[in-house]
C-alpha cells in the first residue's frame, strides 16, 4: 500500500468514475431485461418455452427467438439442428469417414441449445439419463450435451410446430413403449 496523496487522490477519482459507469451499465441492463420480460409476457408462444424443464427466464426467450414465430421458416428439425451448429459434420473420403462438430454456425445460437441441454439435465429425468448414457458410451461432457441438444431440438421442433406444450410424462411413456436403452439410466421409482 501507499501513503502518497497524489496516487490516492488519482485512484479515488478513477474508482468513482468506474462506479458511475457501472451504475449506468446496470441501469441499461435492467431496461433491456424489463423490455425482454414485457415481450415474453405478450408473445403467444412464450408458454411453450417457459414450461420447458430447465429453460427458466433466461433461456426461454433465447429458445423462442431461435425458433421464431414463422412456422414455415423450418421445414424439419434437421434444418435448425444444422443452422445452430448442433448437428455434426460428416466428412467422407474413400473408405475414411470422420465426424466432428460444426464450426461455421451462429455461436450464440449454438451456445443457447448447449446451455439448455445442460440445464435440462437438472430438471428432466430422461435428459439426465440420456446424458449419462452418452457419457457411458465414451463421449466427453460437451459432446454428450450437444447430442442431448440434438435430441431436444427434435422434441422442441415438434412442440413448436404443433403448438403443443412439452410434457415430460408423455415423453417418458413413449420411451417405455419403445423399450429404449435409455430406460436403464432412468432412476427407479421409489416404492416399486
Amino acid at each position: 500500500m501507499t501513503t502518497d496523496a497524489a496516487l490516492i487522490q488519482a485512484g479515488t477519482l478513477q474508482v468513482q468514475y468506474f462506479v458511475g459507469q457501472l451504475r449506468a451499465i446496470a441501469r441499461a441492463i435492467q431496461k433491456f431485461e424489463d423490455r425482454l420480460q414485457q415481450l415474453m409476457d405478450e408473445h403467444p408462444d412464450a408458454g411453450l418455452f417457459l414450461a420447458l424443464p430447465g429453460a427458466g427466464s433466461a433461456l426461454a426467450p433465447r429458445l423462442l427467438v431461435a425458433f421464431g414465430t414463422d412456422r414455415e421458416r423450418f421445414g424439419a428439425a434437421d434444418e435448425l439442428q444444422t443452422l445452430s451448429g448442433i448437428a455434426p459434420v460428416t466428412q467422407r473420403s474413400g473408405k475414411r469417414r470422420t465426424i466432428h462438430r460444426r464450426w461455421a454456425c451462429p455461436k450464440f445460437l449454438l451456445q443457447t441449445f448447449h446451455e439448455f441441454a445442460h440445464c435440462s439435465c437438472k430438471k428432466s429425468t430422461w435428459a439426465k439419463a440420456f446424458y449419462l448414457l452418452q457419457r457411458s458410451r465414451g463421449k466427453g461432457h460437451h459432446s454428450a450435451l450437444r447430442t442431448l441438444a440434438f435430441k431436444w431440438i427434435r422434441i422442441l421442433f415438434r412442440c413448436w410446430k404443433t403448438r403443443t406444450p412439452y410434457c415430460e410424462q408423455r415423453y417418458l411413456d413413449s420411451l417405455h413403449k419403445r423399450h429404449a436403452p435409455l430406460l436403464a439410466f432412468l432412476p427407479t421409482p421409489t416404492g416399486a
